[in-house]
């Protein structure tokens, strides 16, 4: 033990040695704060031109937002509407939309059951006359309770589920006339 004391004794002042407070008091400027080394007088630097933000640029209104330039809402899908878009779509609804929406989409989900407030069925007028980038902005952004769902569900995914609804809303008022004659067999009647 007393072999290791002089090694302990010196590690112990080399350390004390090494700490010096003006590494910890370094000069520096709180953002925004008066300095006068910069001509404008600011310590904060303007962002330099066609600086893109971490992550990605999201300059595609119509994609990331729902709306166009002009801030009308899309009425058409920014992608194509492909069967595996639908089943995504599906996969992220019975995920996400589901436990409020129900299954069909007629506002009547397990929360509702359980007393919470019911949303509209996708089923009314209202609804099924908006434009599609309604939907996305409101899963986007959030209505009335229901909170936004941009940090949650990607914006590809997003769509899908816009997608899913126009299925689902689609599916309730079409007519056997709307399915082609090659695959009315495949029907059944209940």
């Amino acid at each position: 033990m007393t072999s290791n004391l002089p090694l302990l004794l010196l590690s112990a002042v080399l350390a004390l040695c090494g700490c010096r407070r003006d590494m910890y008091n370094q000069p520096r400027y709180k953002t925004f704060a008066a300095n006068d080394y910069f001509e404008d007088g600011a310590s904060a630097r303007p962002v330099p031109p066609h600086t893109v933000a971490r992550g990605h640029a999201d300059l595609d209104t119509e994609y990331y937002e729902g709306q166009a330039e002009d801030g009308k809402l899309v009425e058409a899908f920014p992608l194509p509407v492909t069967l595996a878009m639908l089943n995504r779509g599906r996969e992220r609804f019975d995920i996400f939309c589901a436990v409020c929406h129900g299954r069909a989409g007629e506002g009547n989900g397990m929360i509702v059951q359980r007393g919470f407030p019911a949303p509209p069925s996708y089923q009314i007028d209202r609804l099924r006359n908006a434009p599609a980038g309604y939907l996305y902005h409101v899963i986007t952004y959030g209505y009335g309770v229901m909170y936004p769902y941009a940090a949650r569900v990607e914006p590809a995914d997003r769509w899908a589920i816009v997608a899913y609804i126009r299925a689902l809303q689609l599916s309730r008022h079409a007519a056997l006339d709307d399915v082609p004659p090659d695959r009315r067999a495949n029907l059944t009647t209940q």
